[in-house]
């Protein structure tokens, strides 16, 4: 009976997410918490804006315009900003854009506090806010292979994506209570004390400079890095998977009519929530991905399977099993995030990380937004079940095309790619070096 319940608690521990990364660095759990804390505040504002927008005109087309105000910056700010983060001190970076993000909830609080609150700022702080947050990611992600252990990259993204799943669950079910009973002020108010308290912990990260190799920031590095992004056909084939997916497959902007054919309009909220729920049961449950080590497969395996599990989610006539599919499309999804991240963190250089996580912010927040559009327009006009099971099949279809076209994504091993060893024979050279008492390059 006792080995019965060891072998139990070994196999349930090896399920669990792994912590290492939690343990062994100090600058991790403050990045961690403050990512937690402001993802849930910034949940809050995400819901509150467009609402505020719509009591405001009436208009539906003036509340999808957020989302045009906010592209352009995400597509010039993201690659800049990734410029940027190789080029300057990534902890300044990430603590004068968290700062300016909290001016701007705080410009938003003002407003809402008026008698008659304009529509404009909005906009303009919605544009704002999108290029802040696009020089502030490339940032975030290139610091985290510099706190984090090499060994221990794939479970810091599953940790990572453990935070933001939290945040996505809770803050969007707490906002739509907040803004009902309490008002929108109440909304942005409580956004920025998340800000005041995030920045508290990021101060305190340790300095991370720039490389000697980095480039100044300007078009030309810009253009280094999107050239080692293409003469890399692994890391080209993570992104280029990750737009197919999400552009063909991403089925948001229907789930409303959806919920309407199923006769099911109280799903609605359900159906929104099904997708991160899935992400989060396999971040709760991801120990098992540090056991991986063809990150290629899994990546090309998990989009197939989304793409399925979203066109069966348009097939069935039933809303628990509508419910079912898009939780395991959030399951499938999550999966490719974590081994995608773990690719890109375990053999990009350190010069060139902040333009590729640049590139790597494009990949994956155009193709969601590039998918709504799609999504609504094929359900005008071929029907919304249509939509949403024919774009599922053709997204599993186009992985599998760009998979046999990319061959390098197929065979990629993190135990003897080139890149990933000349990383990790860096990472421990250094660590020697700093063991012996002489600080590293």
């Amino acid at each position: 009976m006792t080995d019965d319940t060891d072998d139990a608690r070994s196999g349930l521990r090896a399920l669990l997410p792994d912590l290492a990364p939690w343990r062994a660095s100090a600058d991790f759990r403050r990045l961690w918490l403050s990512g937690l804390i402001t993802n849930f505040g910034s949940f809050l504002t995400f819901v509150a804006l467009p609402v505020q927008i719509k009591e405001l005109t009436g208009s539906a087309a003036a509340v999808g315009a957020i989302g045009a105000v906010e592209l352009v910056p995400l597509v010039v700010f993201g690659l800049y900003g990734g410029a940027l983060a190789d080029a300057w001190d990534k902890r300044k970076l990430i603590v004068w854009t968290e700062a300016g993000q909290g001016v701007l909830c705080a410009a938003l609080l003002v407003n809402a506090l008026l008698p008659s609150p304009a529509v404009w700022p909005l906009y303009v702080i919605a544009a704002f806010a999108s290029a802040l947050t696009s020089i502030q990611r490339p940032a975030l992600d290139s610091l985290i292979p510099r706190i984090v252990a090499h060994e221990h990259l794939p479970a810091a993204a599953a940790l990572n994506s453990l935070r933001w799943q939290v945040g996505g669950i809770a803050g969007p079910a707490l906002a739509g209570v907040v803004v009902a009973y309490a008002g929108m002020g109440w909304a942005y108010a409580v956004d920025l004390l998340t800000f005041v308290v995030s920045l508290a912990l990021v101060v305190r990260l340790r300095r991370s400079p720039a490389s000697h190799e980095a480039q100044k920031p300007s078009l030309r590095a810009v253009a280094e890095g999107a050239r080692y992004a293409w003469s890399r056909k692994e890391l080209l084939g993570t992104y280029a998977i990750d737009l197919a997916a999400m552009f063909l497959a991403m089925p948001l902007a229907v789930l409303p009519f959806l919920a309407d054919e199923l006769r099911a309009e109280w799903s609605l909220g359900l159906m929104y929530a099904a997708l991160p729920a899935g992400s989060l049961l396999v971040s709760l449950t991801s120990g098992w991905t540090s056991r991986v080590h063809r990150h290629g497969r899994m990546v090309v395996l998990a989009a197939v399977l989304w793409g399925l599990a979203v066109a069966a989610a348009g097939v069935v006539g039933n809303v628990w099993l509508v419910l079912l599919f898009l939780t395991l499309a959030g399951g499938f999804d999550m999966v490719s995030g974590i081994f995608r991240g773990a690719m890109w963190n375990q053999t990009i250089p350190d010069e060139l990380r902040g333009r590729l996580a640049g590139i790597e912010l494009l990949s994956y927040s155009v193709g969601p937004q590039l998918g709504q559009v799609r999504s609504g327009g094929m359900a005008a006009w071929a029907g919304v079940r249509a939509s949403v099971w024919s774009g599922g099949l053709v997204c599993a279809a186009g992985v599998g095309l760009l998979a046999l076209c990319l061959p390098k994504l197929m065979t990629y091993d993190v135990r003897t790619n080139e890149h990933a060893v000349r990383l990790r024979d860096q990472r421990a050279a250094a660590a020697g070096t700093e063991a012996a008492g002489v600080p590293a390059a």
